[in-house]
């Protein structure tokens, strides 16, 4: 699992203070209210029982460091962002989902209609009613997605120095695209250029042969005459340039976000109605939280964006658990995650979104 880390570390507490710490952070997490220092006294394990006094002390030192923060002084203390992020980073426990728990999983994202869109469907709304905030889910882009396999290629001469691109995709869905070419390119040409494609990229990604593709031409290894060998060029530096080489583009994919109404539930506090409403504004930029996705799909595992580390989040103080889900091929293809508040039992959403994401895998090869 992938986190970031905070100037703070765990050797910069000592051993009252780490356990302190941990208390009061778990504490809030399962309560949503501020701790104070008589409550931690009543139920710290440790032996022996420290007074509340001492617990009084070691939270302003804690509070001083930047950890524990208080609506004001009488009242209790909760972790700031930092707080939660030196706890998850350092302190959190994380268990492993329990075998119904996965067999609920499984069967949410289950049954006749596998088609990708309906199990990232169903993968958003599942992970919302287990985790209790919004799921989110990155659908792949085009070019990512089964879909974007090539099964053939073929060029068009049009008239005025133009050709149509025809690109024949593996579930049978067809692109055509209109191309400058220098005039006078003579049928054959086009036929050779759009055969060589054809043979490279049947049952591949663009970004996957794109290198080898040129190295191919710029070696002469690829017996085309100079037309051809043009044209072949033109056309995947004209495709690169409109799927990103490969590239993730945000304006091609599709965000899913399901279970707003968990956001709401036990939401009793005015303040905590208000922070909902700012996450719900949040939740309106797509184009944000699909390049926070994104970002996230760079990590080998789960990863953790907590309140104000990322400034999406800075007025919500909300916080995403996501993680990156792979194809058949295992390419990492898109994201899916919780949002929510940053009181999120993450012991539990964590393996929650891992496993999920895992499932997602296998569907995917299932399917293949």
């Amino acid at each position: 699992m992938s986190f970031q880390s905070t100037s703070l570390s765990l050797s910069d507490l000592d051993a009252r203070a780490r356990s302190v710490f941990k208390d009061i952070v778990e504490t809030y997490l399962e309560t949503g209210e501020p701790v104070g220092s008589r409550t931690l006294s009543q139920i710290s394990p440790g032996e022996p029982k420290l007074s509340a006094a001492t617990i009084r002390n070691t939270m302003a030192d804690l509070a001083g460091l930047g950890l524990l923060s208080s609506a004001h002084i009488s009242a209790g203390r909760m972790p700031t962002h930092q707080g939660l992020r030196l706890f998850v980073d350092g302190l959190l426990e994380i268990g492993d989902l329990s075998a119904n728990e996965r067999k609920s999983i499984d069967a949410q994202l289950a049954g006749r209609d596998m088609r990708l869109e309906n199990v990232l469907e169903k993968a958003s709304r599942s992970l919302a009613g287990l985790a209790g905030g919004a799921g989110l889910v990155l659908a792949p882009a085009l070019a990512d997605t089964q879909s974007g396999y090539l099964r053939h290629v073929e060029f068009v001469g049009l008239d005025a120095g133009q050709a149509l691109a025809v690109l024949v995709y593996g579930d049978g869905h067809v692109e055509n695209r209109i191309m400058d070419v220098p005039a006078g390119l003579v049928p054959a040409a086009l036929e050779r250029a759009g055969n060589f494609l054809s043979a490279r990229l049947k049952g591949k990604r663009l970004s996957e042969t794109r290198t080898d593709i040129l190295a191919e031409i710029e070696t002469g290894k690829a017996a085309l005459e100079a037309s051809a060998a043009g044209l072949v060029k033109q056309g995947i530096a004209e495709w690169s340039a409109k799927w990103g080489a490969g590239k993730k583009i945000s304006q091609k994919r599709t965000l899913i976000v399901r279970g707003h109404a968990h956001l709401l539930d036990n939401q009793a506090a005015q303040s905590d109605l208000e922070r909902i409403r700012l996450l719900f504004e949040d939740l309106e930029r797509k184009e944000e939280l699909i390049a926070l996705l994104d970002e996230a799909e760079d990590a080998k595992g789960v990863r953790i964006f907590i309140g104000a580390e990322n400034p999406l989040f800075s007025l919500s103080g909300s916080s995403v658990v996501v993680a990156p889900y792979k194809d058949s091929q295992q390419n990492i293809i898109g994201a899916l995650g919780v949002i929510g508040p940053t009181r999120l039992n993450y012991a539990r959403v964590i393996p929650m979104v891992d496993y999920t994401a895992e499932v997602i895998g296998r569907l995917l090869q299932m399917d293949k």
